[in-house]
């Protein structure tokens, strides 16, 4: 589906101070900057951890297991944020002197998301006397329940939605609990992990744990790196508390204080380590961990985050490129597939529905959740796309939403009018997941259209491209391109700038399968530009001599030359 470009309002920006330059200074006021404060990411002006509602009663139930020599579970999800909050966890409790940890991560093919029975009965077996869920838990009222009649201390450590009721559990951290005064909702599930072990490590401190064990106390930001990482994959909003959070963990990667695991991953990406941006997270390290509990077992992707040397995270993080490259061609078949259904059904871009729900016997569980995303980024439309279990006993469903649409709100009001129809679901604003049995399918397919309608305006539905306006030909060059990538972390909610303007097209063609490489000129200028994944029906046109680009200002680095380029969000004729 073709975007609209929306031209941002100039706003007010006399607050910010004067010695931002200008377009900067524009760019973070309608980015919502209120104060100079927000610009300052050092780690002083962070929030406090005492603000967390629940977050003293867990640090008291662990230095009791630490005391008695307890063997603590980490429970983690399977995704990059699970993954970095259990290493971040591990770490940690290795840092406190604790003798009996270990993680235990679901296999999302055998029992799914979370703290889940089996998932206890498995860790009981195991000898888990304390449960620490990290990147889930809220919503896992049977597995906390199983948890506490076998006589285990259960701590709940999340950052989703909780639902109506919450569970049983000994403490549970999350800001998102009802009464919780902690102003940032919007922190990953690893950044509440990072503030459990920040006040873990006061709390440990006032009662001379660290003399007694004989132990240097930690420095727990040594973290970072892991939280910055996890924040970005999981693609929450970037409020000023996260931006310090990413700012920080950053500073550390490009300064080369980091683990050997992510300067592994960022070597197999072919990433330059001192100009690593926070993209760099969601692109190109989050999907090389998340392809481990995609298509395998997370396990791998935490490991390669507690390597303790290079040498064998490099051996991790390869085998993880691996997986990520069989990801890649998986999904990119579904892809295909999925279109090839909506073809089936009559779907077309003018006739699309509301809500988007497909399924296919033959999908794979581990990349709904892409397949979905790609889905709603070509047709802006809410999607779900489903996958049947290993035994076809039920769909597992990924859903991902436009801006608009809460899609777990939608999903809960779904079942709140047909009981019946959805056994569970979870998730965000933005991002959810469900089961529901093979034969409602059709079912749910129809509903989740009709209320999708319901619940969509006609604004929603447009989809737009926002653009922070025309750019001067007086700075687009390196030192600028240099510096906006200097005023961030860029992420969710505080979008990386985007520009528009026409162009001369000088020349193109196509590289890789379906990307367009271009030269483009603008007042004797000349600038390398690319287009990803355009339709090459269209492209590239002999008749086109000027073309309208949406655009963000790149650096690109080859053979030692750094160069300005233009990687291209938008491109139309101009006739």
């Amino acid at each position: 589906m073709d975007k609209t470009i929306v031209r941002r309002d100039r706003v007010d920006d006399s607050h910010l101070p004067e010695s931002l330059h200008p377009v900067i200074r524009q760019i973070y006021a309608t980015r919502g900057v209120k104060n100079e404060q927000e610009l300052q990411l050092n780690v002083k002006h962070l929030l406090d951890a005492k603000q967390m509602l629940g977050i003293e009663r867990a640090c008291e139930l662990l230095y009791q297991a630490l005391v008695e020599q307890q063997r603590v579970f980490i429970i983690g999800d399977f995704d990059a944020d699970g993954a970095t909050s259990t290493a971040l966890m591990m770490s940690a409790l290795s840092a406190f002197g604790s003798q009996h940890h270990e993680f235990l991560v679901p296999n999302r093919f055998d029992y799914g998301y979370g703290l889940t029975p089996e998932i206890v009965n498995i860790a009981a077996k195991q000898g888990a006397e304390v449960l620490i869920t990290v990147d889930n838990g809220i919503s896992c009222i049977a597995g906390v329940d199983k948890a506490k009649a076998l006589g285990l201390t259960v701590i709940v450590t999340d950052h989703h939605l909780p639902g109506k009721t919450l569970p049983n559990a000994d403490a549970i951290v999350n800001p998102n609990q009802v009464g919780c005064l902690f102003p940032s909702k919007s922190i990953a599930g690893v950044g509440v992990a990072f503030y459990f072990m920040v006040a873990m490590r006061a709390y440990l401190h006032e009662r001379s744990w660290f003399e007694q064990q004989g132990i240097q106390p930690p420095n727990i930001a040594q973290y970072l790196d892991l939280v910055a990482l996890g924040t970005v994959a999981d693609v929450v909003s970037l409020d000023a508390n996260n931006r310090i959070l990413v700012e920080q963990g950053l500073k550390r990667i490009r300064a080369g204080v980091t683990r050997p695991g992510i300067q592994a991953l960022i070597e197999v990406a072919g990433k330059n380590q001192p100009s690593l941006t926070a993209a760099d997270f969601g692109f190109a390290l989050g999907p090389r961990i998340n392809a481990a509990g995609r298509l395998d077992d997370m396990a791998y992707g935490i490991n390669c985050l507690l390597a303790s040397d290079l040498m064998s995270a490099r051996v991790m993080a390869a085998e993880l490129d691996s997986l990520n490259k069989a990801r890649r061609e998986i999904e990119q078949g579904m892809q295909q597939e999925a279109e090839t259904v909506m073809k089936q059904l009559n779907f077309t871009e003018e006739a699309l529905p509301f809500g988007l729900a497909l399924y296919h016997q033959q999908w794979h569980q581990g990349v709904i959740g892409i397949v979905a995303g790609r889905l709603k980024e070509k047709f802006h439309r809410p999607s779900v796309v489903f996958a049947a279990n290993e035994t076809g006993t039920e769909l597992k469903g990924s859903a991902r939403s436009i801006p608009g649409l809460h899609i777990r709100d939608l999903l809960e009001y779904i079942a709140s009018q047909h009981p019946a129809l959805i056994i569970k679901f979870g998730g965000h604003a933005m991002a959810a997941g469900l089961s529901i049995a093979p034969e409602n399918f059709a079912q749910f397919q129809q509903y989740f259209n009709e209320y999708a309608q319901q619940w969509l305006t006609e604004e929603a539905l447009q989809g737009k491209l926002y653009s922070d306006g025309q750019l001067d030909i007086q700075v687009m060059n390196l030192a600028f391109a240099q510096l906006l990538q200097q005023s961030g972390p860029w992420g969710q909610n505080f979008t990386e700038p985007v520009f528009d303007d026409d162009f001369e097209l000088v020349q193109q063609r196509i590289v890789g399968e379906k990307h367009l490489k271009m030269v483009v000129q603008k007042q004797g200028q000349v600038f390398d530009a690319i287009a990803f994944n355009i339709d090459i029906k269209q492209w590239p046109n002999s008749q086109a001599s000027k073309v309208h680009l949406a655009y963000r200002l790149d650096i690109n680095e080859f053979r030692g030359k750094r160069n300005v380029q233009l990687m291209v969000e938008h491109l139309a004729l101009v006739s």
